[in-house]
């Protein structure tokens, strides 16, 4: 309450700009909707309402296509189903519950918020076409399906626009600037972390809470990534800079793990060179890190990468893991380099840059399935609601859970009864201020465009102000979207009277939410074990096939990245951290089968018989960590492949670097397995 009140009476003043903003799109939006004579004019407040969210242009425009995308396909869904089954309304329903499932489940397999948002639309779209439709049999033909579909998809097309039009024209806010913001951050708790991980005193708790800050801000930075390309030429540079730098952050994490595990767990294995390395990696990371300037940490890399490629051409390790190691260091000092690249590039452009690809969400059909079960069950539990009643105010009890219902499927229960709860208090104020203050004046106003517009602005604005910040969005949420139903703007304010239906309205509004918070409680979905489980199964199928692809590394990075964010999530509450662990040593071992295959073939060829079967011991090495188990399968296969590489290639600096390599990877195996067991048990 204290943040609501200050965001209320102390607002910033990006807050007010916001808020001004918002305004000025709804205040478009209702005047367009009036003039072209549509009949629910507040669809298009609400359709500007849900474009407000985030204000950067690239964003809104994002959503606002994506919007619009999502209404059309919905708008023609809803136009199919009735011209089939009008004549058939359970069956009807029974469709559209389908159709609702469908587009719910499908909204859980990508990952940026506005392609939800349009899979949303798709499922509202249809949903409030074929309702309103049905709620007027006696008028029902296909003259009025058609007026219906088109005056909806009209209304929310209109808000989508003028929500773009204003967030390019008014004070603008650029996606670009807030990458660069979030990118200077993900970048710097890299860093720290780095420091960190190759500090001895650096505790386990520290480690880790420096790795959930790395994600969360990684996420907010592939999420963004897309959006920045409709913000003019550079756009698609910035898209891709965003990406590369996600994808050298994530290899950075997976490399300096390696350190940190080996000086914290395997002391006997540190010579002085692997010592050496170690302090020099500390000191250099530390320096940049404390660093403003660009060109002084771009030049502190390269001078790092110049001492060890000095240091490897002068020193012949005999020493397989030592001989590793400086090659380790010598990767994460490449992949610092093109991260600092990449930051460069978000400022101006940089065509030398390859063209990363974006995250790619992880899709499991499980967690789909349960997601779109749930959202039926909220509609068909309104349907019968509405069926048994009769009254149009309980169409509410369908429409709005739904929209809620899957975009805020991704959360977790804990914050969800938070949000739920929050978004109800805003109901009640929304029927509090449309009775007390809105109603009231607005029918005096005598349909009079400019006292509507200044009646509406006050409460508005108290919104928009609670939806700038995160932490109040809920509250914002719940207050303007029911506000504008339940005052339904429009030329004829004779409903402003009907205080009966304003109550039935809201009634419906807090039970459909109620609702939706009961099943959510109710039908919570695959149990965390399984879901992790289900990662690391995927996980191993990858490293099966990571050597298959023509860019290997790029197409391991985008399909780990996403899995990684879930499993840290899921690993947030354990004291262990062995999941999140065990996540990192997967991102690291896609890597290193990649390093290895290049080096084999460098070698020998692609005559080796032995490099599948090792691949296969890896994967298999891996899901049974992931179980808690170990057995000697990797350490044979590792043997025997590098038997085959002494009789293809004899003894060699690199041969014995590989040797050193599965030593390394055969430790990590057994404390990964031991660390899952222990937490198991």
């Amino acid at each position: 309450m204290e943040i609501v009140l200050r965001n209320l009476f102390l607002p910033e003043k990006q807050a007010v700009i916001f808020a001004l903003k918002g305004i000025i799109a709804m205040a478009m939006a209702l005047t367009l909707s009036l003039s072209l004579n549509l009949d629910r004019p507040y669809w298009a407040l609400v359709s500007a309402v849900f474009l407000q969210m985030r204000p950067e242009s690239g964003l809104v425009i994002e959503k606002a296509v994506c919007q619009i995308i999502g209404t059309i396909i919905g708008g023609l869904f809803g136009i199919v189903l009735l011209t089939y089954l009008m004549a058939y309304p359970f069956l009807a329903l029974g469709v559209l519950a389908l159709w609702l499932g469908l587009n719910s489940a499908l909204s859980a397999m990508v990952r940026q918020a506005n392609f939800v948002y349009a899979f949303a639309m798709a499922a509202v779209t249809s949903e409030i076409i074929v309702l309103m439709v049905m709620a007027s049999p006696s008028t029902a033909d296909s003259k009025a399906v058609f007026d219906i579909a088109q005056a909806r998809v009209s209304e929310i097309i209109i808000g989508s626009i003028c929500a773009g039009v204003v967030s390019h024209m008014f004070w603008p806010v650029k996606v670009k600037d807030s990458l660069q913001r979030q990118a200077r951050s993900v970048i710097n708790q890299t860093l720290q972390y780095l420091v960190t991980e190759l500090d001895k005193s650096g505790t386990h708790e520290n480690r880790h809470k420096q790795i959930d800050g790395i994600m969360a801000t990684l996420g907010m930075v592939s999420e963004d990534s897309s959006a920045v390309s409709y913000e003019g030429p550079k756009g698609p540079g910035h898209t891709r800079a965003a990406n590369q730098l996600a994808q050298k952050v994530l290899s950075l994490l997976a490399l300096v793990q390696i350190f940190g595990r080996l000086q914290r767990r395997h002391a006997e294995l540190m010579t002085p060179a692997v010592t050496q390395l170690l302090d020099q990696l500390r000191d250099t990371f530390g320096r940049i890190a404390e660093s403003e300037d660009f060109d002084y940490c771009l030049e502190q890399v390269k001078i790092l990468r110049s001492d060890l490629a000095d240091y490897r051409a002068n020193n012949d390790s005999d020493a397989p893991f030592e001989s590793h190691m400086l090659n380790v260091g010598a990767e994460v000092t490449s992949e610092l380099t093109v991260l600092l690249r990449a930051f460069r590039a978000l400022e101006k452009r940089d065509s030398t840059l390859l063209n990363a690809p974006s995250m790619l969400s992880y899709r499991d059909p499980l967690a789909g399935m349960v997601i779109g079960v749930r959202t039926m069950v909220v509609f068909l539990i309104g349907a019968c609601i509405w069926v048994g009643t009769g009254s149009s105010a309980a169409l509410m009890i369908m429409i709005l859970p739904v929209i809620f219902s899957i975009m805020l499927a991704r959360l977790p229960l804990m914050i969800l009864k938070v949000v739920l709860k929050r978004l109800l208090i805003g109901v009640v104020v929304a029927l509090l201020v449309a009775i007390f203050f809105a109603l009231n004046l607005l029918a005096q106003s005598s349909g009079q465009l400019e006292l509507l517009l200044l009646v509406l602005a006050v409460p508005y604005f108290i919104g928009l102000l609670l939806l700038f910040d995160r932490q109040t969005l809920p509250y914002g949420l719940g207050f303007c979207i029911p506000f504008s139903i339940l005052v339904s703007p429009s030329r004829d304010m004779s409903r402003a009277f009907s205080i009966d239906f304003t109550i039935s309205s809201a009634m419906a509004i807090f039970a459909g939410v109620s609702i939706l918070f009961w099943v959510f409680h109710l039908i919570t979905g695959p149990s965390v074990q399984l879901l992790v489980h289900r990662i690391f199964k995927t996980t191993y199928q990858d490293l099966l096939e990571v050597n298959q692809h023509a860019a290997p590394a790029a197409w391991y990075n985008r399909r780990m990245a996403d899995r990684l964010l879930r499993l840290t999530n899921y690993d947030q509450g354990s004291k262990t951290r062995a999941i999140t662990d065990l996540a990192l040593t997967a991102l690291n071992l896609g890597h290193v089968s990649i390093r290895l295959r290049s080096i084999c073939e460098k070698l020998a060829g692609k005559e080796l018989q032995s490099l599948e079967k090792w691949q296969t011991a890896l994967a298999d090495a891996f899901l049974l960590a992931s179980k808690g188990h170990c057995n000697n399968g990797f350490e044979k296969a590792s043997q025997s492949l590098y038997d085959e590489l002494l009789a293809l290639g004899g003894h060699s600096s690199q041969v014995e670097a590989i040797q050193g390599m599965f030593l390394r990877i055969n430790l990590t195996f057994e404390r990964s397995a031991e660390a899952i067991a222990m937490q198991k048990s």
